[in-house]
């Protein structure tokens, strides 16, 4: 017997694919960028494909309020504040948001001119994400990174006097011939510059990258672990609550966008190679949807046919989907979200649940929710494969 599926909250993902430089452990979707971006071109294209998921109706024109936008890349601080005002003036016209919507700006410290913060705040941001990665010069060299140390701060000092004081740093640890006295350096020089949040996470060698097919020497697998222990326990000791599994916030000061992703929450995904996710309680359906990847095809193209996929999600691979995310977080996970979110009853469950339990994978925290054990977020994708269908 089904669960009643509910309509969760709408999120907006907007990819911009260019680099300056691809970096060599990079797998996302970015590409180095041309002489001249064509910035108008494709603000126009990512408004057409918003009008175009739009008249679907999956994500409704006004029932629906959007409670985060999320820039992401690529390098979107390669665009101007200008193009980014005419962006959300786009998305307020088609949509209805909350009052307090949460829109987070991804920037590379090498590529934000001096005043650009305050006409970023003026254009709608107000939370930016900064690749910092590390404060080592040598490893900033070695990943590939286009700033330095210094460049990062300067970035942070711009960002507080523009007002915009919510603010994450990325954060690689595992980075080559790393120590980790090196590690709890980059820990405590992020600290000295005050941000909200910080996105801590290893490097890893991805397919497809350059690190992948040339790999540099890493640290041995127990020091890395060691790294993450005590990088973890600088950083609560500091007043960081870890509630992802590579994410650090003050208190209220929680990333609400990647919350709604690992929620199983709604989005709608737009420009060159976007993904998204959307439901519709009424009829059951939960549906992806991805946008061709590559910025000149997808420029090419008209907007219905930028859509590489569109897709149901069904049955069992809604456990996998929903678990995939849910699993990053600390708090777990409740059997009444996973059957609101999902619209699957709880008893789809019982089985691996009780076989990750038994691998001490998962714990019990009350009678409704469940959460991985510090084992079990040690050897999550072994954990998350085990909910495949």
């Amino acid at each position: 017997m089904s669960a009643q599926l509910e309509t969760p909250p709408l999120s907006l993902y907007v990819h911009m694919p260019w680099c300056v430089r691809k970096c060599p452990y990079c797998d996302f979707n970015s590409h180095a960028a041309p002489a001249l971006i064509p910035h108008g071109q494709y603000i126009d294209a990512l408004l057409d494909d918003l009008d175009l998921d739009l008249d679907i109706g999956l994500a409704g024109r006004s029932d629906r309020p959007l409670v985060s936008i999320f820039f992401g890349g690529g390098t979107p601080s390669l665009f101007t504040p200008d193009h980014i005002g005419v962006f959300l003036q786009g998305v307020r016209a088609r949509m209805r948001c909350v009052d307090d919507m949460e829109v987070t700006l991804e920037t590379n410290p090498g590529t934000v001119e001096h005043g650009r913060f305050s006409g970023y705040r003026d254009a709608g941001v107000t939370r930016v994400s900064l690749g910092a990665q590390t404060f080592s010069e040598p490893h900033l060299k070695l990943l590939g990174r286009i700033h330095g140390a210094d460049e990062i701060r300067r970035a942070v000092d711009e960002l507080v006097a523009a007002g915009l004081t919510n603010f994450n740093l990325d954060l690689m640890y595992g980075l080559p011939e790393q120590t980790r006295q090196q590690a709890l350096a980059d820990i405590d020089a992020a600290l000295a510059l005050g941000p909200e949040h910080i996105s801590h996470y290893q490097l890893t060698l991805e397919p497809g990258t350059v690190f992948f097919h040339r790999p540099p020497s890493l640290p041995p697998h127990d020091d890395i672990w060691d790294m993450q222990l005590d990088c973890q326990s600088k950083l609560q000791s500091q007043g960081y609550a870890q509630y992802e599994i590579s994410g650090y916030a003050r208190p209220d000061r929680r990333c609400r966008h990647n919350l709604n992703y690992w929620g199983f929450g709604d989005y709608l995904g737009i420009g060159a190679g976007a993904h998204g996710k959307l439901t519709d309680a009424a009829s059951g359906r939960i549906v992806r949807t991805e946008r061709v990847s590559h910025p000149h095809e997808y420029l090419s193209r008209n907007s219905a046919a930028r859509v590489k996929e569109r897709r149901d999600v069904e049955g069992k691979d809604r456990v996998f989907e929903y678990m995939l995310n849910a699993l990053r977080l600390l708090d777990g996970f409740s059997v009444s979200h996973f059957e609101a979110r999902t619209g699957l009853p709880a008893s789809e469950l019982a089985t691996v649940i009780d076989a990750a339990r038994r691998k001490n994978l998962l714990e019990q925290v009350d009678a409704y929710r469940w959460r991985p054990t510090a084992f079990g977020f040690q050897f999550l994708n072994d954990l998350q494969a085990m909910f495949l269908a």
